[in-house]
């Protein structure tokens, strides 16, 4: 019967792999990978033989690179105080809890009991109206039981053992996406430090242009004093002088917001920090950035695509759990005891009361529903796979707009840096023209507009280009130590996988 035949073939697979202790189910095998070499990698500084070439800084203290030691303090200070990380930690500390509490069924449970126990019998109960015809029946009972009893299964299959090997791989990816808690906390840090520097140095832009559109206020009220210049001109020059003081309030915004945002960064009030920012301060410089390696080994630091690859281990040992289920499971316990309705009587050989039990639990007719668990498992590590191959191709995605953006950035840059200085020399010849009343009002007032708007744009490209540099380290994965994590032993396994899934296997 063929029935009958799958049952015994299922029973000399239970006894095999209970003499080679080996756990059912498919190996892991790690997705291979083909990555190509990133497309846009920002370009290494230019020096000239008598200067030397500045040093990457690494990628878990990329920060240093800035050469800025308030934007050092304040990473430091989120690190220790931001709350999201504080949380993510305690995340990491339940899934380790959940590993070693899945790793504890592996062993066997020792009890230790003890009890005692005080009863008045009622003489019309069904014991009781029966022990009262004894002679010297006391309707006051006492017991004293003390005992330790032992149990354990033995995990023939290697169901206990795939599912604490999942149970660890989830734990390996909470802690992987702690460690990117940790990076998005460093670069939003950063970004929002970067962005008050650029609010600042705008605003002294705006100062200065303020001060400047003041002087020429004046000195239009002097040449009209004088009956060269009429009063349109002295509204135009009032105009301007309005028009830039109206760029102050949304600049002071912005900056209140980022300090605010800062604050809250570092796990404080909003307000609580904002006096060590009050100075203003040079954006700082771009650190050069080393990429270092394959595609894929820049991959390999990004915590998200760590994580991904070991939820796709964890659901690749859930198969091999679900398909233990097709095989008897064994158990065994024991108790070593005393019972006595005495006390004197309850550490003495009469009161000796030990056992001894072995369970067999064998879903022989339930393999229709093991057969449903082990495809929901296997459409569980699709899944996982999928999401891994699309994290991957995210993160590449990532890497790749980071370093542009960057690269484009800095060219902006610099050809803002040479507008404002042509516009600045236009700026003071029209100046002079117009002392000289060599021209009019007019160009002046046209001039000095487009340096405002050209000196502004710079400032904020800067703290953009900076912004950008923070971004491309976050994508790369910087922020945190690579040597954390616990090691991946099957090589390229942060790559895509090209097949399908391994078979079943011992």
């Amino acid at each position: 019967m063929a029935w009958t035949a799958h049952v015994a073939r299922l029973t000399s697979f239970s006894l095999a792999a209970a003499v080679a202790g080996c756990a059912v189910g498919p190996d892991y095998v790690a997705p291979a990978a083909q990555l190509q070499p990133f497309h846009h990698v920002p370009a290494t500084p230019e020096t000239s033989p008598t200067r030397q070439a500045p040093q990457a800084p690494p990628l878990d203290t990329w920060w240093t690179g800035f050469h800025d030691p308030m934007l050092v303090t304040i990473v430091q200070r989120a690190l220790a105080q931001n709350l999201d990380l504080a949380a993510a930690f305690a995340r990491v500390e339940q899934a380790r809890a959940a590993a070693a509490s899945a790793g504890a069924q592996l062993l066997p449970t020792f009890d230790l009991d003890a009890s005692a126990s005080a009863e008045h019998q009622s003489l019309v109960s069904p014991i009781g109206s029966l022990a009262r015809t004894f002679p010297g029946y006391s309707r006051d009972q006492r017991e004293y039981a003390v005992g330790a009893a032992a149990s354990w299964e033995i995990d023939l299959a290697g169901g206990l053992r795939r599912t604490a090997a999942a149970a660890t791989n989830e734990a390996q990816a909470a802690q992987a996406e702690q460690m990117g808690t940790r990076v998005t906390v460093v670069a939003d840090a950063a970004d929002a430090y970067l962005q008050v520097r650029g609010f600042q140095a705008r605003l002294a832009v705006a100062q200065d242009q303020i001060a400047t559109d003041a002087r020429l206020l004046e000195l239009v009220g002097v040449r009209r004093r004088a009956g060269a210049a009429d009063e349109r001109e002295v509204a135009q020059a009032e105009a301007l002088l309005r028009q830039a003081k109206t760029v102050v309030p949304e600049l002071r915004a912005g900056l209140q917001a980022q300090l605010n945002r800062l604050d809250v960064l570092m796990g404080a009030q909003p307000g609580t920090y904002a006096s060590e920012l009050s100075i203003p301060g040079e954006i700082p410089g771009i650190p050069p950035i080393d990429v270092g390696g394959s595609a894929a080994d820049v991959l390999r630091r990004r915590p998200d695509v760590i994580a991904a690859e070991r939820r796709l281990a964890a659901s690749n040992e859930r198969i091999g759990a679900a398909i233990a289920d097709y095989y008897p499971k064994i158990s065994l316990s024991g108790l070593l005891g005393f019972d006595s309705i005495s006390a004197n009587d309850l550490f003495t050989a009469r009161a000796f009361q030990p056992a001894a039990t072995a369970g067999l639990r064998w879903r022989l007719f339930d393999f229709g529903k093991v057969d449903a668990e082990v495809a929901a498992a296997r459409g569980a590590n699709a899944e996982a796979l999928a999401i891994y191959r699309q994290t991957v191709l995210k993160a590449a995605e990532d890497v790749e707009n980071a370093f542009v953006s960057l690269t484009e950035t800095q060219a902006r840059q610099v050809e803002l840096a040479g507008e404002v200085t042509a516009l600045t020399r236009a700026r003071d010849l029209s100046g002079r023209a117009y002392s000289a009343g060599a021209i009019t009002l007019t160009g002046v007032l046209d001039a000095d507009r487009q340096l405002l708007v050209a000196r502004d744009d710079l400032d904020a490209t800067r703290a953009n280009a900076a912004r950008a540099a923070v971004a491309a380290f976050r994508t790369l994965g910087g922020g945190w130590p690579t040597d954390t994590m616990p090691a991946v032993t099957t090589e390229g396994s942060l790559l895509q996988r090209l097949s399908g899934f391994p078979q079943d296997g011992g």
